[in-house]
């Protein structure tokens, strides 16, 4: 071999020489990127093996990251070969570089997981950890959040004891510093569950259905069922026909009752609903039950300063006016006559189907031919029987009753009688007309005072006319005496 052939092939020996070793440097160069401690890297998920998951960092360079850190509370994996995760430097450990995703304590898988949420707008299960100033502080996957007491339900955590240790699903209204400032909200979520119920009870229910549900709470006005997303109200006046004072006598908490809806607003998310509706109306055929002038038994149930309400039966109940109590004398209050309890006979006075109205006495009703009419002009007497906004009406002695309007009170334009005279005053009034065919009676307050007036003018006349009489009547005497003796004169 010539010498010229050696050199070739040692230059071609350098030169591929020098091709490897460029090679190799490039190579070198791509893994020796260095790393400071805390550095973040994205990186992805190349194989789990073991307790550990390993990562590629580009090119040939791999690190390794503890398979606890995927892992949450209830063992499950939350990592797969092919993701992409973001990890931070640690060191290099048996030449290979050790990596974590825990940054303060917390997994970037897990904060990544909350920012995603608050992104999206999805829910993301929390522990209720403990109770802290305004609020509760929260466990996202062991990341700590805050959420406002009024934020923890729909009732603004009124009894926030009982939401300790329990996990609830949570929307991330806000995600600041990295995660150092994470609030949440349970209501926001409770609220949209409230809305889509709603939403399909205003597919199902309207106005004339019965729905059977539980009691959710009795109140004094009244009573809620829950019917699965909006509560329905039943008053205290829709429980039964009976008139109802307290409906936790009648209704309890649990307890499964059928109502019907009498009235919906969907603004409001107000049903209002009604037990009563679901029996017979008793007032349906009341005027085939009880007549006029008809005798009954009952039991006072009610007294109130203008009469006592006697109980007929179930739903039905008269009232005795305190005007047709005392029997022709005047009281002051039903039980100088009667008490709550006491079993009644009365008589009924009249019937009114339209407003649900039965008037009762305990007298049987004078009969319109026994009824003695007043004459215009007589002064009578009277007890306040009723005070309306156009005057008074009086109970005389006959049983009739006559009205006083306000023109004719004796009182100054525009004065509230309510203010003057109450119901059971007894007061003088002078009839001013009268319709016998209606029974009804035309009184006056103020020509009582002109008939006053009259009666002392017509007294002081009588006077005068007895006195002139009796002035004649001397006269007269005189006279015959005064005649006699001059006759006996003559004749003696």
């Amino acid at each position: 071999m010539s010498d010229e052939n050696i050199k070739n092939d040692s230059l071609s020996e350098v030169v591929e020489h020098e091709e490897s070793f460029a090679a190799l440097l490039e190579k070198s160069s791509n893994l020796s990127v260095r790393l400071e401690p805390g550095q973040r890297v994205m990186s992805k998920v190349i194989s789990i093996s073991g307790d550990t998951v390993y990562v590629d960092l580009g090119g040939k360079s791999e690190g390794m990251i503890d398979l606890s850190e995927f892992v949450d509370k209830t063992g499950t994996l939350h990592v797969k070969e092919g993701d992409e995760i973001e990890a931070f430097f640690l060191s290099v450990q048996d030449s290979m570089r050790k990596l974590t995703t825990l940054t303060r304590g917390y997994s970037s898988v897990q904060l990544k997981a909350i920012r995603d949420a608050r992104e999206t707008g999805l829910a993301i299960n929390g522990e209720v950890k403990r109770e802290v100033k305004g609020g509760f502080e929260i466990s996202l996957g062991g990341v700590r959040c805050f959420c406002p007491l009024s934020q923890i339900d729909l009732k603004g955590g009124r009894e926030g004891g009982i939401y300790l240790g329990q996990t609830f699903p949570f929307k991330v209204l806000e995600y600041e510093d990295d995660g150092r400032n994470i609030i949440v909200s349970r209501r926001i979520l409770l609220e949209e569950e409230k809305q889509a119920r709603i939403d399909k009870l205003k597919e199902t229910v309207a106005v004339g259905m019965e729905v059977t549900a539980k009691i959710s709470s009795v109140q004094k006005f009244g009573a809620f069922i829950d019917l699965g997303g909006i509560d329905g109200l039943i008053p205290a006046s829709e429980i039964s026909w009976v008139r109802t004072e307290n409906p936790a006598d009648v209704l309890s908490v649990g307890q499964e009752v059928t109502a019907k809806i009498i009235s919906l607003d969907w603004n409001k998310s107000r049903l209002t609903m009604s037990i009563k509706a679901m029996k017979p109306d008793p007032w349906a055929n009341i005027t085939e039950k009880y007549h006029v002038d008809s005798r009954i038994n009952g039991t006072i149930v009610r007294l109130t300063h203008f009469g006592a309400f006697v109980r007929l039966e179930p739903g039905i109940d008269g009232l005795i006016h305190i005007s047709n109590l005392g029997a022709g004398r005047r009281i002051n209050h039903p039980r100088e006559v009667v008490e709550v309890g006491q079993w009644v006979e009365a008589y009924v006075l009249s019937v009114d189907p339209e407003n649900r109205k039965i008037s009762l006495s305990m007298q049987p009703k004078i009969k319109p031919e026994k009824i003695v009419f007043p004459s215009a002009g007589e002064l009578i007497e009277g007890i306040v029987e009723k005070i309306m906004p156009f005057g008074i009406f009086l109970k005389m002695d006959n049983g009739l009753t006559g009205l006083i309007p306000n023109s004719e009170m004796e009182t100054p334009r525009g004065t509230d009688p309510s203010k003057m005279f109450s119901v059971g005053t007894s007061i003088q009034a002078v009839v001013i007309e009268v319709d016998t065919e209606k029974e009804k009676v035309r009184l006056s307050r103020k020509r009582v005072k002109e008939k006053e007036e009259e009666e002392e003018f017509n007294h002081y006349k009588n006077m005068v006319k007895k006195e002139e009489k009796s002035s004649r009547s001397l006269r007269s005497l005189g006279e015959i005496l005064k005649a006699k003796m001059e006759e006996k004169k003559l004749t003696g």
